[in-house]
């Protein structure tokens, strides 16, 4: 072989390859070269800091589903144009990588603690009120990311969300400002509109009409791209019956339960703080409060007026009930030491010095071992659940990596081969509603190669392996799929020119001062944000120049989205005449600086944009 290789290299094909890449290295040179091999997996550079390709699909599909979800069921992704979507997407990654970047230089910072806490008081990672780890892990997971990549992501919000509310906060105001927008804020104009109805149903368009805009409109017509997956699961759940625990082990697990299970103690306490400095005057004064409580002073009264414990003085000293190992050994000795209702000798710990009095006391309600046999019998199969889930997905991602379908994996395993419906890159139901299984499968690796995914996590109990079954390239549809709506599109746009084209008419008959026999619609003293009025007229309103020749009329009008025409005579401008109150002046203080500060933040980000080195791949 390696002879024919030295023969072959001798001919004139391979003389011809040589020169050709002599000349390239010649004039690009060999940086060039290595460049265009290295920015292969890039989508774009900024300063130095690489935006990859993966990041810029993972934005694209994120931009789709976002999409999907606020336009609803009647959304067509095929509408989308992929150009579009991903200009727009690696226009945000890029403004995302310049914030950052200004952020760090300008020393802004969010500490780890802070994170910690921001996580915590998240309400989507609450069950019943509380943080749960597992719900945490459940909401991040699904969203495509792991704990640490998760705090990164979070991370870099904060630090943009610092950057922002630097620049925008320190927006600013003049009283003059305030009172020219207050005076246009608060201004009310009369007027009357009468709208032109754009009646579809009233214009007729042929077949070969509809024909023609097809064929010359054929990209306007294109399937999405989608594909159908086959994919195995793995389901934690189905492991708890393959697996038997015995009744000694959950007798063992039954005695460490309730072994666990103390009584409960409710402790008033009185505390003077203390330190090396003042530790004797502080033992001075519990002394003298020991004295008063001897003497037959009430303790909880004591504790309200002398207890430097701001958390229970206001509730008589009372802690409450708790179990041993919550409070400081030396308070928690004294605590146990005593008779229901009694006082303690002045007991020192880490905080100062303590007067402890015994409340209660709650003796543990032992279940029966019956009554905690499930619960005890599942924890104890969990813990070799868990051990069999694991050595399980190994062992899928092995086979899977070692075949060339998903149907050895599946009875290597006792899985069953499932389909999905086909779905595009937006998603689809199912596991294709998992960003990761979106991802994997639009990657190269599984989408071009044929390969089977590695082993994708939807939770912390289910895994998925996927490979493509079918690849749905975009096609023009036929004409007997889109005529109908071709049809009623071309209905709708000619019934809106008709409208606009009769709403001309009469606005020119209008403003040449002739009369016109029309049904107005009057609206007196009509505020910016007027009620029953569609936004689109009442901007128009405010957008037309006020009468100037005494009681004549201005005219304008719009179409409307849906095609309608809307003619308008403004008749009358009133502007407010009272003067702001002070409660006035700050909201619209507010409103004016939060917005100039909105600008001077679009401004900063022109300004990153304008000096940053950005190239595109």
């Amino acid at each position: 072989m390696l002879q024919n290789i030295r023969d072959n290299s001798q001919g004139w094909i391979a003389k011809t390859i040589i020169g050709v890449i002599i000349v390239l290295l010649a004039l690009t040179g060999f940086d060039a070269i290595f460049s265009s091999v290295s920015n292969s997996r890039n989508a774009a550079e900024v300063n130095g800091e690489e935006i990859s390709l993966d990041e810029l699909n993972e934005a694209m599909n994120m931009q789709r589903r976002q999409l999907a979800q606020q336009l609803g069921g009647d959304f067509d992704p095929s509408l989308l144009d992929d150009k579009l979507v991903r200009e727009s997407s690696l226009r945000a990654l890029i403004d995302r990588a310049l914030l950052l970047q200004g952020a760090r230089n300008a020393d802004f910072a969010f500490s780890e603690t802070a994170l910690d806490q921001l996580i915590l008081q998240t309400p989507e990672f609450a069950v019943e009120g509380k943080f749960n780890a597992t719900r945490f892990d459940q909401v991040i997971q699904q969203m495509g990311y792991t704990r640490m990549q998760f705090r990164e992501l979070l991370k870099q919000e904060m630090l943009i969300g610092q950057l922002r509310a630097g620049i925008s906060g320190s927006g600013f105001v003049t009283d003059e400002q305030i009172e020219r927008f207050a005076s246009l804020e608060q201004q009310t104009r009369d007027f009357a509109s009468v709208r032109i109805q754009a009646d579809a149903n009233a214009v007729q368009v042929s077949d070969s009409d509809a024909r023609e805009y097809y064929e010359q409109n054929p990209d306007r017509f294109r399937s999405p791209e989608q594909v159908v997956l086959e994919y195995v699961e793995l389901d934690k759940e189905s492991f708890f019956d393959q697996v038997e625990v015995s009744d000694d082990e959950v007798d063992e697990l039954y005695k460490q339960r309730i072994a666990n299970l103390a009584e409960q103690r409710r402790a008033a306490h009185i505390l003077i703080e203390a330190d090396d400095g003042n530790d004797a005057q502080a033992k001075q004064r519990i002394d003298e409060i020991a004295k008063r409580v001897s003497a037959g002073e009430d303790f909880a009264a004591l504790a309200k007026e002398l207890s430097e414990d701001p958390g229970s003085a206001g509730e008589g000293g009372d802690l409450g009930f708790a179990g041993p190992g919550v409070y400081d050994p030396e308070f928690e000795a004294a605590l146990y030491g005593l008779e229901q209702g009694q006082v303690s000798a002045p007991v020192r710990s880490e905080f100062g010095w303590h007067l402890i009095k015994l409340l209660g006391v709650q003796s543990p309600e032992i279940p029966t071992l019956e009554s905690m046999k499930p619960e005890l019998v599942r924890e104890l199969k969990a813990q070799q659940v868990e051990q069999r889930f694991v050595e399980a997905s190994k062992q899928l991602e092995d086979a899977a990596f070692e075949s060339s379908d998903l149907a050895q994996p599946a009875q290597e395993l006792g899985l069953q081969v499932r389909t999905t419906e086909a779905f595009g890159r937006e998603g689809g139901a199912g596991v294709a509603s998992n960003r990761q299984v979106i991802q994997a499968a639009f990657s190269d690796e599984v989408l071009l190669d044929g390969a089977n995914s590695e082993v994708i996590e939807l939770d912390p109990d289910t895994a998925v392996v996927v490979r493509v079954k079918q690849h749905l390239q975009p096609e023009v549809m036929p004409y007997d799929q889109v005529g109908e709506g071709i049809v009623a599109q071309l209905q709708q746009a000619k019934a809106a020119e008709q409208a606009e084209a009769q709403g001309q008419a009469l606005l020119a008959k209008l403003r040449g001062g002739e009369q016109a026999e029309v049904e107005w619609q009057p609206v007196e003293a009509a505020s910016r944000n007027q009620e029953g009025v569609e936004p689109a007229v009442l901007q128009e309103v405010f957008r037309m120049p006020r009468p100037q020749n005494g009681d004549a009329p201005t005219y304008g009008g719009i179409r409307l989205g849906e095609g309608d025409f809307v003619v308008i005579q403004l008749n009358g401008v009133s502007e407010p005449d009272a003067e702001l109150s002070t409660e006035e002046k700050q909201s619209y203080r507010r409103f004016l600086a939060s917005r100039s500060g909105q600008q001077d933040f679009a401004a900063y980000r022109d300004m990153l944009h304008n000096e940053a080195d950005i190239e595109t791949y």
